[in-house]
Order: C-alpha cells, then sequence, then structure tokens
C-alpha cells in the first residue's frame, strides 16, 4: 500500500491515517500500533518519514512511545468544555467512570483585598469558603477552591455537600446569567500537588471562574487540573458563536 499523492506531505498523509484509524476505533486505547518497520513497508516510505509522523503523533498526545517496545494508542485526556458550567459527575459518569468527591473544607473565613474585589464586599467581610477534590475512577483530576458571596446564598455553609457538589447546589439555588472564565498555566504548590497526588514540578491548568446574578457576584472559584489528566476546551462557529455539544 502506498499513501496517495497529491500536495499533502508524505508524513503528513501517514499521520493522518493513523489519526483517523484512531478516531474511528480501528485502533483503541492501549493498543499497540504497527512497528516503524511494519509501516515502511505497508506504506512504501521511507523510515525517516514513518519516524516523523509518529513523533508529531506523540506529540500531540495521540499515541505514546515505549522504547524497545513499540507505539500505543494513548489514553486521552477528558476535555471540559469552557462554554459552561460542567457537572462533572455527570461528565465522568457519562465516560463509564466512576465519579467522588471528597470535601475538605466548608468554613466562614474573612475575605481577602483580592476576594472581596471579586465578590463586590468589604474586605475582611465573613464570606463562605470550601475546598474539594474531584476524582475519576480513585485519581484526582481537580482541586476546587470556592469562595461564595454570602449576601447572595446565605445558605451555602449549611447544605450536604455529600449529596451534591458545591457547583452543582449552586447552579439549581442561583440564577446565574453572567460568567467569566480566565484559563493559566501554573505549576501547583506542595500542598496542592499532595493533595492532587502529583509531582509538584508537574505542570497544571488553573481554571479561574466568576459568576453574576442581576450584576452580583456570586462565586469566585479556582479549579486546578494536572495538564496531564485533563483539557480545557471550547468550540465555535466561523461567526463566533459557541456551538452546543
Amino acid at each position: 500500500m502506498r499513501v496517495a499523492g497529491g500536495d499533502v506531505a508524505l508524513f503528513q498523509q501517514v499521520k493522518d491515517h493513523i489519526a483517523s484509524k484512531i478516531q474511528d476505533g480501528f485502533w483503541r486505547a492501549g493498543e499497540r500500533l504497527p512497528t516503524e518497520h511494519e509501516l515502511v513497508a505497508q506504506f512504501g516510505i521511507s523510515r525517516m518519514t514513518v519516524n516523523r509522523a509518529l513523533r508529531e503523533l506523540v506529540a500531540q498526545g495521540r499515541i505514546v512511545r515505549v522504547a524497545g517496545v513499540g507505539s500505543f494508542v494513548a489514553e486521552q485526556k477528558p476535555q471540559s468544555t469552557l462554554l459552561q458550567i460542567v457537572n462533572l459527575a455527570v461528565e465522568i459518569r457519562q465516560r463509564g467512570h466512576d465519579y467522588a468527591c471528597t470535601m475538605l473544607v466548608v468554613e466562614r473565613v474573612s475575605a481577602s483585598l483580592e476576594v472581596a474585589a471579586a465578590l463586590a464586599v468589604r474586605t475582611g467581610e465573613s464570606v463562605f469558603h470550601s475546598v474539594c477534590v474531584h476524582l475519576e475512577d480513585g485519581l484526582p483530576i481537580q482541586l476546587e477552591d470556592r469562595y461564595v458571596n454570602p449576601n447572595v446564598v446565605p445558605d451555602f455553609a449549611q447544605q450536604d455537600f455529600s449529596q451534591q457538589q458545591p457547583s452543582e447546589f449552586l447552579v439549581r439555588t442561583v440564577p446565574f446569567d453572567e460568567i467569566e472564565h480566565v484559563v493559566d498555566a501554573v505549576l501547583p504548590t506542595a500542598e496542592q500537588a499532595l493533595r492532587l497526588q502529583m509531582d509538584p514540578a508537574e505542570p497544571c491548568l488553573l481554571l479561574t471562574r466568576r459568576t453574576w446574578t442581576k450584576g452580583v457576584p456570586v462565586t469566585l472559584v479556582r479549579c486546578l487540573h494536572p495538564a496531564s489528566r485533563y483539557r480545557l476546551g471550547s468550540r465555535y462557529s466561523a461567526s463566533g458563536n459557541p456551538v452546543a455539544t
């Protein structure tokens, strides 16, 4: 078999072929791919060309290569949308995985300057604070650190968060009409790394979210994800409008 001609480079044609097979489910996560030698014979091209295609698939996170063993289809990191507040429990269970949430803190604290500004309260004013870890199949994928405006949600601390996660309660209780998302690449603190069961040298994605209802701030939450376990993304139409998925 020889790849099709045309203007597309040979390595790109091989790369697209392998990627499409993975996308179609012909090769599933964890399954071993043909060797470089087999791909060279199959496509009738040089080993250097095949090697470049495989290296680019590795860079894209589509496959992993183990020296002396071979190439394997990578486990795809779950992706969460930036366009809405996602119910992690539902999202994880839809993938056929087990979900759990461990609440670490639910308390009232004095608002720092940053929190006070975000929630439009006075510095030092009492606000609600919660911290929890979300787990997928027993592995932490998100550390959630949340501040809530008690003027909008006065009974936040009285909730039984063993039955529903804080974001689920807030979405059901407060009809927010404005949302802001900001994503940063950061390194975790030693404490955060411990809670996420990860190497402190591994980068994280930090999603900072604020919500409002009728112009009044409801919550400030920072969601920390190990970059190797999660990704964030959105899809838009050519007009710039979000595409529902």
